[in-house]
């Protein structure tokens, strides 16, 4: 009797051990999906440093590019100031052009004057030429002359440099040019200095 005892015991023993053996290899991780979860991180850091790469890649070109940009920036920076600084070096080039013209009528002018006692051709002549000049200015670049009289006295245009008091004016009127003014396009550039009667007080 003790001896079956003893035998069921064993028996006994040896199930809760291969059961806790059992349990035990159940637990532990198969060494397959190890290999495996090893190969996915190593792929997956491989593709990081791919894109790492890819990116370090863009960040320079980018980095070039802008840099190539700012030159570029810079160059036409440089060439606007260069044709600026030549349109105002150069501005008045087409006007001394308009006049070259009438400044060789008047060295003919000046050069058949030692030839000539007839003062009223000459006179013709200069007179033709500054028309000639004023044509020019007026057609090509906009002047206008202020020289007229009887006008009402305009500050904007007139420079009053004589004053003279009179029973029969009614209001400030230029009664005498001085000295012609000139408008460009509108724009008093030099303003006539003219007599002025004004009426009374």
């Amino acid at each position: 009797m003790s001896k079956k005892k003893n035998e069921n015991e064993e028996e006994i023993k040896e199930e809760v051990v291969a059961e806790t053996m059992d349990d035990i290899s159940e637990e532990l991780p198969a060494e397959e999906p190890q290999a495996e979860e090893t190969d996915a991180r190593d792929e997956k850091i491989a593709a990081l440093e791919a894109e790492l790469q890819a990116k370090q890649k863009e960040a320079e070109e980018l980095k070039d590019r802008l840099i190539r940009n700012q030159a570029d920036t810079e160059n036409y920076r440089k060439r606007l100031l260069k044709e600026k600084e030549d349109a105002v070096k150069y501005a008045n080039t087409a006007l001394v052009k308009d006049l070259l013209g009438p400044l060789d009528d008047f060295s003919r002018a000046l050069e058949a004057s030692k030839n000539s006692d007839n003062i009223d051709a000459i006179r013709e002549g200069v007179s033709m030429i500054e028309d000639r000049i004023y044509s020019i200015l007026k057609t090509s670049w906009g002047l206008e002359i202020i020289d007229a009289e009887g006008v009402p006295f305009d500050p904007n245009e007139h420079e009053a440099c004589m004053m003279e008091v009179s029973e029969d004016a009614k209001e400030e009127t230029v009664s005498m040019i001085l000295q012609k003014g000139y408008k460009v396009n509108g724009r008093v550039v030099r303003s006539a200095k003219v007599k002025v009667t004004k009426p009374a007080d």
